[in-house]
């Protein structure tokens, strides 16, 4: 595991939190797979700053890919009692920002191209490396058109989120959106004649907290999640510049998580219907009140049978019986949308490192994830 650990103090070391650029990590990663056979297609961001990857080795074919995010979160406003960008070995703890989500798994990945070349394949090695993932997949969707040309349909697909190395099967998809409501302006002493666009906010807040309460008492539900039905979180609501003045403007942001059962653009339509009946009887006072809803990002969700042979590979190759499924979101969904067989499996725990002062992962877990790898290098192999 000694290359593997090498190449994680490196990755370590490019501070790819979101609102910077990850340029040098994907040069570094290019330059290493290019060394060792494999042909690289670089997959710029539309702003130029960020660089997604796409690589292959081996004959044409379906093959078998790999994936993984290079960015991370911040570690601003964190207690850190080790440096966040430099790895550090205590035990047997690797820390670091990222280790667990999820360079750990981009060192495994790098790591298998040095044995690549020691085999006969029979089928290519297929590797995915995007960016922006931790701000919603954005990465992914600037990069999807480009990529899909380019990968094909490979026979399997492992996303390597940390789930502790058990075969993720689902999660929920999501939405994020943005409800602007538009009132009048006024003196407060007179707040009664006019129609403040905080009363529609707060309306709007309320109706949300009421379908949230309908989905979960009458909506699907998925007893793999700890949260088994779909939800609605409110995150920010502005408005106002004044106490003496009505306000004509409010935002608020807010988002829904949903089950593969519940249909994402059913949601969409409820909401805007809702957002239409909201406004509707402030129209009375004054006929310019209305709510637009704006949806900002969405990703889709996954949802795959235990029976599908995606999951036995899976399950065989991370020497496991069981499956999950994972509160968070992935790229996953994008790649199983495209008819890939898809699921996640990945070395760490989301729950207790992801995002998380003195993050760290096991060299338990990491060892894990290379004896992964190198099943599914005997299993493409001739």
């Amino acid at each position: 595991m000694s290359e593997t650990l090498t190449i994680l103090d490196r990755l370590i070391g490019f501070e790819t939190v979101t609102n910077t650029s990850n340029l040098e990590l994907a040069g570094y990663a290019e330059n290493h797979l290019k060394a060792r056979g494999f042909r690289v297609t670089r997959l710029p961001s539309h702003c130029g700053e960020k660089l997604g990857l796409y690589a292959e080795i081996g004959p044409a074919g379906d093959g078998v890919m790999l994936s993984a995010h290079t960015d991370v979160v911040p570690v601003e406003g964190q207690n850190w009692s080790k440096p966040p960008f430099r790895l550090t070995q205590d035990m047997d703890r690797l820390y670091g920002r990222g280790t667990t989500d999820m360079k750990g798994y981009v060192a495994s990945m790098l790591s298998l191209a040095d044995r690549v070349a020691a085999k006969d394949l029979r089928e290519p090695l297929k590797m995915v490396l995007s960016y922006d993932e931790e701000i919603g997949c954005v990465g992914m969707q600037e990069m999807l058109e480009r990529l899909a040309p380019l990968i094909g349909q490979p026979r399997a697909c492992f996303v390597g989120e940390p789930t502790e190395m058990q075969v993720a099967v689902g999660h929920k998809g999501k939405a994020a959106l943005r409800a602007r409501c538009f009132g009048q302006s006024g003196h407060s002493a007179l707040a009664p004649k006019f129609v403040s666009a905080l009363h529609l906010a707060t309306d709007m807040v309320a109706e949300l907290r009421t379908i949230q309460t309908t989905y979960e008492q009458n909506g699907a539900r998925d007893l793999a999640y700890s949260v088994p039905f779909t939800t609605f979180h409110v995150g920010t609501l502005n408005g106002g510049t004044a106490l003496n003045i009505v306000p004509d403007h409010a935002e608020l942001a807010f988002e829904y998580r949903h089950l593969a059962a519940d249909s994402g653009k059913k949601i969409l339509t409820e909401i805007e219907q809702m957002a239409r009946s909201v406004a509707a009887p402030f129209r009375a006072r004054y006929p310019e009140a209305r709510i637009e809803i704006e949806q900002y990002n969405a990703y889709p969700g996954l949802d795959v049978s235990p029976n599908e042979g995606v999951t036995a590979l899976a399950q065989k190759l991370a020497q496991t019986n069981e499956t999950t499924k994972v509160a968070f979101g992935t790229e996953a969904g994008f790649f199983s949308e495209l008819g890939i067989p898809t699921v996640v499996c990945g070395p760490g725990s989301m729950e207790g490192q992801g995002h998380k002062p003195d993050e760290y992962l096991s060299l338990s877990q990491l060892a894990a994830c290379d004896a992964m790898m190198d099943r599914i290098l005997d299993d493409i192999s001739s």
